[in-house]
């Protein structure tokens, strides 16, 4: 049983952190990382693909927080490349901690051989029982992910090849789906954490890939794949 109460916890969990905004690495560090109180030793960190597949291969931490959305391909490519360091005994385990609750989000990194996903929205208490229920093999979903999860492999064993949605980066489609939403520019770059700049950037590569002349057409297209 872990104990965050305050008094010694009788067991721990090496975990790594993989996140592109060092200030929120910085502070689940200090939400669970006391380790004489939470159980939890943060091993590593890392801020980018190349980076979290190379502190994993190095550590080998129980759990990894993997964040959805990176530079260098996104957490499914950490997966992906981390696949031979998982398995049922004693392997690394993947919990993907992120701000999206995008169904086919959930569903990439669940396919690519993560253990569960909660949103940031978590608390650090809950996020701790979740750590160690993933380290001894347990699955774990936000209520309301699991229900994608659910519904996902119950309706086909394959997810739909969609050529387009395939060529934007993981950041694009993010991009894409808050602009479908009606979100402004300087909204965007609030709530994803980078600059309005950035934010065109990412809806000019967009357009251009989907061959689309503005966001109402952007919109319509990402209405009509269910993507809002």
């Amino acid at each position: 049983m872990t104990d965050t109460g305050g008094t010694a916890p009788e067991r721990t969990a090496r975990v790594v952190l993989v996140d592109d905004h060092r200030m929120f690495r910085t502070g689940v560090r200090a939400e669970i990382g006391r380790t004489e109180v939470t159980g939890i030793d943060v091993v590593g960190e890392a801020d980018d693909v190349e980076s979290a597949v190379q502190v994993v291969a190095a550590t080998r931490p129980d759990v990894v927080l993997l964040d959805v959305h990176l530079p260098g391909g996104g957490g499914v490519e950490v997966l992906r490349r981390s696949a031979p360091l998982m398995g049922d005994q004693g392997g690394v385990r993947f919990l993907a901690l992120s701000v999206s609750d995008a169904a086919e989000d959930v569903i990439g990194v669940i396919r690519g051989g993560a253990r569960g996903y909660v949103t940031k929205t978590i608390t650090g208490s809950d996020l701790v029982g979740a750590i160690f229920r993933i380290s001894d093999g347990d699955a774990v979903f936000s209520p309301r992910l699991a229900g994608f999860v659910l519904d996902a492999f119950a309706a086909t064993d394959t997810p739909p090849v969609d050529e387009d949605l395939d060529r934007l980066t993981q950041r694009e489609r993010e991009v894409l789906r808050l602009i479908a939403r009606g979100y402004a520019y300087k909204e965007i770059a609030k709530q994803l954490f980078i600059s309005v700049k950035t934010v065109e950037s990412h809806v000019s590569a967009v357009l251009r890939k989907l061959q689309l002349s503005n966001r109402h057409e952007l919109t319509r297209w990402a209405t009509a794949r269910r993507l809002v």
